[in-house]
């Protein structure tokens, strides 16, 4: 038999794994309550629908995360207070967000959350660890998807300066 070939789950976790899970956790938290304002300030109702979407995939991440966390002993970060409902009228208009706004910060998030995955994948030691960490980075590249397809039909994607060469 292997080296850390038994049982997954009875196998401890390495320094990386912890971190990763933990950090991953503290993010997802945040993001939470910030896609919990996005979605006050959002006006495109395909856009409150993906928030709506992204919000209960990330109530699952954290469930399952924190679940390892607890069984493996190890503290959880803090979680921020739910945010109150509110009007999107009853936001004065400097202080809304935009939706395009709203829109390139979910992508931003998206991004590192994949870059996040993909570096917890290569440092974990437990399979079911990375699994995991696959089917959120998988999760997050159809959210990217889903994001990019709106920002495009929406008008909403700044592009960078585009290279073209000419001959």
């Amino acid at each position: 038999m292997g080296i850390l070939s038994g049982s997954q789950q009875k196998e401890p976790l390495n320094y990386a794994e912890v971190y990763s899970l933990w950090s991953y956790l503290s993010v997802a938290k945040g993001n939470s309550v910030s896609y919990q304002v996005f979605y006050n300030h959002a006006g495109d109702r395909e856009l409150k629908r993906f928030l709506e979407e992204l919000e209960q995939g990330i109530k699952q991440e954290i469930q399952d995360i924190e679940e390892i966390l607890k069984v493996n002993g190890v503290v959880l970060p803090p979680s921020p207070p739910e945010r109150a409902s509110a009007n999107l009228e009853d936001i004065p208009v400097g202080a809304r967000v935009n939706d395009p706004e709203i829109s390139a910060a979910i992508s931003i998030n998206i991004s590192q959350g994949l870059v996040a995955c993909s570096q917890a994948i290569g440092q974990s030691t437990r399979e079911d660890i990375a699994m995991l960490f696959e089917r959120l980075h998988t999760n997050k590249v159809q959210a990217g998807s889903k994001a990019l397809r709106m920002n495009k039909d929406k008008g909403w994607l700044v592009l960078p300066p585009m290279h073209k060469k000419y001959d």
